[in-house]
């Protein structure tokens, strides 16, 4: 289990990211517009630049749902790798089989 001070930092960057996602994707449609003049595209750049550094979808980190851990995570299933293993061994992923060769 990931520690609850990362779980909830995590959570915080996701509501810091939806809240700022739509002011965030007018100024950069602002700054790559060619019909804006220069002054314009300084202006939103200098406000993109005073925007919160974790209002940027880039610092988001997949995580496991369960356990929250942040490496060996499928995308497909929302599951770190040791829990996906368990689910599978159970049955609760319909479909999906261990392999064997």
């Amino acid at each position: 289990m990931a520690k609850l001070s990362m779980l909830e930092r995590e959570k915080k960057r996701n509501k810091t990211v939806r809240r700022c996602a739509d002011k965030r994707l007018r100024l950069k449609a602002t700054v790559k517009s060619p019909t804006t003049s220069y002054d314009e595209k300084q202006d939103a750049m200098l406000q993109l630049q005073r925007m919160p550094r974790n209002a940027s979808p880039v610092r988001l980190r997949n995580r496991c749902s369960l356990t929250g851990r942040p490496k060996g995570y499928y995308r497909k299933f929302g599951l770190g790798r040791n829990k996906l293993r368990e689910a599978a061994m159970r049955g609760d992923i319909p479909g999906l089989v261990k392999a064997s060769w």
